[in-house]
């Protein structure tokens, strides 16, 4: 069974308040109404996916995809994306790489790790939505992601 696209959940690791800040106001301008939640870096991402810490309480059902950013404090996206892509539980989540960094050494690195996509962020904030309506368009609305 398949999910509706209105149901899928996104989860966004990013460091940058600012950034992430700009993300959801083009998430809005974009009309992408889909949940959208929030880590401030790799190791509070991956106690957000194994409901760790801060998170234990937590219930709601994981996320259906997620947006990862590479360079970020504490564990930086390359060892969050080895980490999910090593666990049976959160390895069949899609991950895309949602980074300033356009080094052909991360591109190679991250795809050999798992990664499902990666995307260079876009400088200006039209950009921006412009790439959420590409990335909402493929993972949302074409994409069958599993229940």
């Amino acid at each position: 069974m398949t999910k509706n696209k209105e149901d899928i959940r996104i989860h966004m690791a990013e460091d940058d308040e600012d950034d992430r800040l700009m993300f959801k106001e083009a998430m809005e301008e974009a009309r992408v109404t889909n949940a959208i939640t929030f880590s401030v870096d790799g190791q509070d991402l991956m106690e957000f996916l194994r409901r760790e810490g801060a998170y234990a309480d937590r219930t709601e059902p994981l996320p259906d995809l997620i947006l990862l950013d590479l360079n970020m404090p504490r564990m930086d996206g390359r060892e969050a994306l080895q980490q999910i892509k090593a666990d049976p539980d959160l390895k069949r989540i899609p991950v895309v790489i949602l980074t300033t960094s356009k080094a052909e050494e991360d591109i190679y690195s991250t795809y050999n790790e798992g990664a499902n996509s990666f995307i260079t962020k876009p400088v200006s904030f039209h950009g921006l939505v412009g790439a959420i309506n590409a990335l909402t368009s493929y993972w949302v609305d074409i994409v069958k992601l599993p229940e």
